[in-house]
């Protein structure tokens, strides 16, 4: 609150006005309000907590992408969430060249589809690795046969399915790649004028490099918007036990084969007896009858047994446990 004049010093600052010794052009509130121009051909739908909101989604899904494609492509990959921002369908179709790999994705329960442009060139390189090449891209861009569309069909559906972990905190998400388009003239998923989200990744996969854009628009995201904000984002995250991981892992690796074998024994023969062998021919080996077997887990010596038989097949009892580090 400003300071309370008194009559006096009203009076005295009144008179110096009058006779000109103060200024009042100098008293004036030099600050202007600042006026932003406003479109209404593009309403701001999106603010910047909402594409911030996408951006730390995406980061968990660049994530996800490089822990599992390099199993199906055998290369290495990085991804980066390069940035996000609000536009515009027309802007986004506008700039889409011919040939161009886009995947139109349902975005089940949320209306609509959405949809993943992929680098032509990294197109390319992943038909290259998939069909046993070293993922090399073409200099000369080229429409793609049915048959390659075919095979990235099957990445950008394990890419898709990878989309549910990301979104779990907002909705759970049910997404289907519906299919492939090369034309961007036959993905109209929304009007020209809507707004969407794009959310821009850079993938590298081996030495080829390229962007892969999210497109998201306003229509399938307006259900779940009040929950695109940082807030209610770390509010929802579900603290993990420590053992959730590590029971998931335990329960796959019981489910693993692997090779057992028991050594009866050795024996050291010369290639000249061991061409000559006959049926009955007998093999000595080093071992006593009453001697325990070694028994192989893989290549690693594990337990100690005693042959025996079970159902009239043979089989070994096992006496003692190897413990090895």
């Amino acid at each position: 609150m400003g300071e309370v004049l008194s009559q006096d010093e009203i009076d005295s600052l009144l008179n110096a006005l009058s006779t000109g010794e103060l200024d009042a052009e100098e008293y004036k509130d030099t600050d202007t309000q600042q006026i932003k121009n406003y479109d209404f051909s593009r309403p701001a739908k999106f603010s910047k907590e909402h594409l911030r909101t996408l951006e730390i989604i995406f980061e968990h899904y660049g994530r996800l992408l490089y822990t599992n494609l390099p199993a199906y492509l055998r290369k290495n990959v990085q991804v980066e969430v390069v940035n996000s921002e609000a536009v515009a369908y027309s802007e986004f179709s506008n700039a889409l060249s011919n040939p161009v790999l886009l995947g139109i994705v349902n975005f089940r329960p949320l209306v609509g589809n959405i949809i993943i442009e992929l680098a032509s060139n990294l197109g390319y390189a992943i038909i290259d690795r998939l069909l046993g090449g070293a993922g090399m891209t073409i200099d000369k861009k080229r429409d793609f046969t049915e048959i390659e569309v075919t095979i990235i069909e099957r990445i950008l559906s394990i890419c898709v399915d990878l989309l549910r972990e990301p979104w779990q905190n907002v909705v759970e998400l049910e997404p289907r790649l519906e299919r492939i388009e090369t034309n961007s003239q036959f993905a109209q998923i929304v009007s020209p004028t809507e707004m969407i989200a794009i959310v821009t990744l850079n993938l590298r996969i081996g030495d080829v490099e390229g962007l892969m854009n999210v497109c998201l628009p306003y229509l399938t995201l307006e259900e779940v918007m009040d929950k695109l904000n940082t807030k209610y984002w770390y509010s929802t995250m579900q603290e993990v036990d420590g053992n959730y991981y590590g029971d998931d892992i335990e329960n796959l690796i019981s489910k693993a084969s692997v090779p057992m074998k028991a050594v009866l024994g050795v024996s050291s023969i010369s290639v000249n007896d061991f061409m000559n062998l006959q049926r009955g021919d007998i093999i000595k080996l080093n071992s006593g009858i009453e001697d325990e077997l070694e028994i192989y887990v893989g290549n690693i010596k594990k337990f100690k047994a005693l042959p025996g038989a079970a159902s009239d097949n043979y089989a070994v009892r096992v006496t003692s446990i190897i413990r090895e580090e």
